[in-house]
């Protein structure tokens, strides 16, 4: 005759196994269920105005452009050098630094050293292009780069009248560069460098 703590016993096992089965079949049928598929990353949208222009040329500067209005312009001086500022967008946390030298015989030193500074983001580019701007009416002559990829700098440009002055500019955003984040940023941009380019003028 089977003593009745025996039985108990038997009973809680016979309980036990059933408990596992149950847990066992319902992570089968949880792992048989739709696969779940990784979501691409998301960032912060930023809302970007329409395009809108006024010219600078009161600032006391050698040269007039039409600036973007959503973009202030900061004068500054660099080793004692005058006349450079920077173009600051405060919503897109970006900056195009401009910088403005006069030519002194020395106009293929300036261009040789832009295009080292401009080649030198090849490491992390995936490709630069350049365009040419020639706007002879204003004795405007100048090369826009673009540069693809995860680069410091998505946009350089630089302008000059090749016998007195020499301007430069190079965008940089105020975070980790990824293409993908700023692209939409970047391009805004590049549109207002284009119009800057398009105005620009050296003043008499």
């Amino acid at each position: 005759m089977i003593s009745r703590s025996r039985k108990n016993k038997s009973n809680k096992v016979t309980q036990l196994k059933n408990i596992l089965v149950s847990v066992f079949a319902l992570g089968f049928l949880w792992s048989c269920g739709p696969a779940s598929v990784p979501r691409p990353y998301g960032y912060f949208r930023v809302d970007i105005p329409p395009h809108s222009y006024r010219t600078i040329d009161t600032l006391g500067l050698p040269y007039s452009f039409d600036l973007a209005n959503n973009a202030q312009l900061i004068k500054r001086e660099a080793n004692g050098e005058k006349f450079w500022v920077d173009i600051y967008y405060p919503k897109l946390n970006a900056s195009v630094y401009c910088s403005y030298k006069p030519v002194n015989g020395n106009l293929a030193q300036l261009s040789e050293d832009t295009r080292r500074i401009v080649y030198k983001h090849s490491i992390k580019a995936d490709g630069i292009t350049e365009k040419v701007y020639d706007h002879p009416e204003n004795d405007v002559h100048g090369i826009l780069y673009d540069l693809q990829g995860n680069t410091a700098s998505s946009l350089q440009f630089v302008l000059t009248d090749s016998t007195k002055n020499f301007f430069r500019g190079a965008l940089y955003f105020n975070n980790v560069p990824n293409k993908d984040s700023i692209a939409p940023m970047a391009e805004y941009i590049r549109e207002d460098m284009i119009r800057l380019i398009e105005s620009f003028e050296w003043k008499k």
